[in-house]
């Protein structure tokens, strides 16, 4: 049961929020580029730290647990491979995003491609992202909550999916008040909150009695669950409990997930929310800086406190089946959390559900306004006219989300079907930036394919990640033969892209050489060999200060002193990258 102070404790964070609303509401109402970019004023920390409570959703501590719970530490090499494509991002997209000056993702589409298939694709990706797959994934977030305040109150579900609603519905109106400056300010506050409560409730837990500190959930728990990477090769398995998988399944999420598969959050070339961010920050260093930070925190940082609590469950909770791992997160809550203390952990939940919704209702109304509406249905309209549509659809959507979550009832495999379906897409978003020759139709071929080969590899017996060779494989063959059928850009949008974006390389050289004396002498570009070295001295921070934390938690002396020579030398090197970059 909750005491007075833990109400108190919720009702104060909703008043807060409300407030931070209320107080952006006259800015957001100046024009559809302050509602949807901040006026393109956001400092990096507030962008960084706005895309890392983005992603922590009500399901990610539950989500983490599971994983914990099924193959110990390394069973989060499921989401950790993403890594790899985050930082590429940083080094290679998040300065040229800021440098189009676009509203949105899908608006990229008719700066970079020309002609009906253009038109068409935006058209299509403003509604299959904003609409069909933002009302999924928020459906999704929203049965996490469900789930979560069910075992909590220990209420009828119907009860608690009301509740739910109730919380969507005062998302949904400071959203549509306050724009993304409210958005973004609010997300602040609740990540600190939501990593606030997790930090504390990993530390009570942890120095509970029956678990007896770390050193005594190594005691009570096996070896292999403190491994730190999953054991690869045919005969690795055998272990209960163990993340063990073929040389071809791990060499498809190192070598092929993440470059390949759409995946929101983790977009090939950047995307999404993790774009409007980068979009709306006060320039491009902000940017690089905004995204960055984000990649570090997300994978470096927020994980620990998640895995400790999991890691204490297996101890605490072993009569849990299987579908029931992951509840061990808040069954801790419920049984160690003192008066107070639990009022802050579950209004820490409800802060880690809000900033994942306000995003989505926001960037998934900046499509539909920026791309749809505007774009083919009112033309020439007056801002406040667009900023007025921006809240009615905001309003919308949020009803639209709640109908489709009362249709959801099984997310389990979710996160597979949509790699799956973006297999092969995520090179097209990445070398639509440096390879001139890609068109729309090499873009919507690669949307197409993965649904088409999908039931045949299904029908097959190939599962996932397996699935990902035959998928991004076809997919890639089917775009090239495209890209190579059909005709380029034309000249003009590529001049103008090119002009403008300056990605530099030498798969723009046809272009380049088409330029002017004038134009090339003032033409700048981005030095590409210290992207390079940028990316992978960053791939190796963020894996080093991952592991050498770990290291530290569990008393790991010779992951240590490799991680803290690792994290040392990269980060020396990425000063210097970062230094030698031309601006």
């Amino acid at each position: 049961m909750l005491s007075l102070a833990d109400y108190l404790i919720i009702a104060g964070y909703f008043v807060i929020s409300i407030l931070i609303a209320l107080y952006y509401s006259k800015r957001a109402g100046k024009s559809s580029e302050e509602f949807f970019l901040s006026g393109r004023n956001l400092p990096w920390y507030l962008a960084g730290l706005s895309m890392v409570a983005t992603t922590f959703a009500a399901d990610t501590p539950l989500a983490v647990t599971e994983l914990v719970a099924k193959n110990g530490i390394s069973g989060n090499w499921v989401w950790w491979n993403f890594a790899l494509g985050g930082i590429l991002t940083v080094f290679f997209f998040a300065k040229l995003w800021r440098r189009s000056g676009i509203m949105t993702e899908v608006e990229f589409i008719e700066l970079r491609y020309s002609g009906k298939p253009a038109k068409f694709l935006r058209g299509f990706r403003a509604v299959y992202l904003g609409l069909f797959m933002n009302v999924i994934i928020i459906g999704w977030v929203n049965n996490a909550m469900v789930t979560v305040l069910q075992e909590i109150f220990q209420i009828d579900a119907s009860r608690i999916l009301f509740y739910v609603f109730l919380c969507m519905a005062l998302v949904a109106v400071y959203s549509a008040i306050s724009g993304l400056w409210g958005v973004v300010v609010t997300d602040a506050f609740q990540f600190i909150l939501a990593m606030g409560g997790s930090i504390i409730l990993a530390v009570i837990v942890v120095n509970a009695p029956e678990v007896g500190g770390l050193s005594g959930l190594q005691e009570k728990l096996p070896p292999h669950v403190f491994e730190f990477f999953p054991r690869v090769g045919e005969t690795a398995g055998g272990v209960s409990g163990v993340f063990a998988m073929t040389v071809a399944a791990f060499l498809a999420y190192i070598g092929v997930q993440w470059w390949s598969s759409w995946y929101p959050g983790s977009e090939p070339g950047g995307g999404g929310y993790i774009a409007q961010r980068m979009l709306s920050a006060k320039d491009e260093k902000h940017s690089l800086w905004a995204t960055l930070f984000f990649q570090t925190a997300h994978y470096a940082i927020r994980p620990w406190p998640w895995i400790l609590v999991a890691l204490s469950a297996l101890v605490l909770y072993p009569e849990l089946g299987a579908d029931e791992k992951k509840l061990g997160y808040v069954k801790a809550i419920n049984e160690f959390l003192p008066s107070g203390l639990k009022g802050l952990m579950i209004a820490a939940f409800f802060a880690a559900y809000m900033s994942t919704v306000a995003t989505q209702l926001n960037w998934g109304t900046s499509y539909l306004v920026n791309d749809l509406y505007k774009r083919f249905l009112k033309k020439g309209g007056d801002e406040k006219h667009y900023v007025f549509i921006s809240r009615v659809f905001t309003l919308l959507l949020m009803v639209v989300s709640a109908v489709v979550t009362t249709f959801i009832t099984r997310i389990s495999g979710a996160w597979e079907f949509i790699i799956e379906c973006g297999a092969g897409l995520g090179l097209v978003l990445i070398l639509r930036w440096y390879w001139w020759r890609i068109n729309a139709w090499s873009e919507i071929t690669a949307v197409v394919t993965p649904f088409v080969l999908l039931p045949f590899v299904k029908m097959s017996g190939i599962t996932f990640p397996v699935s990902l060779y035959f998928l991004s494989g076809g997919t890639t063959i089917a775009w090239l033969v495209v890209t190579f059928l059909t005709k380029p850009t034309d000249e003009r949008t590529l001049r103008n892209f090119y002009l403008r974006i300056k990605p530099g390389g030498t798969l723009w050289k046809p272009i380049f050489n088409k330029l002017s004396d004038a134009e090339k002498q003032h033409f700048n570009t981005e030095k590409l060999r210290y992207n390079f070295i940028g990316w992978i001295t960053g791939v190796v921070l963020v894996y080093s200060f991952l592991f050498g934390t770990g290291g530290v938690l569990f008393g790991f002396t010779n992951l240590i002193i490799i991680c803290s020579v690792t994290f040392v030398l990269s980060t020396g090197v990425l000063i210097y990258v970062l230094n030698q970059r031309r601006e």
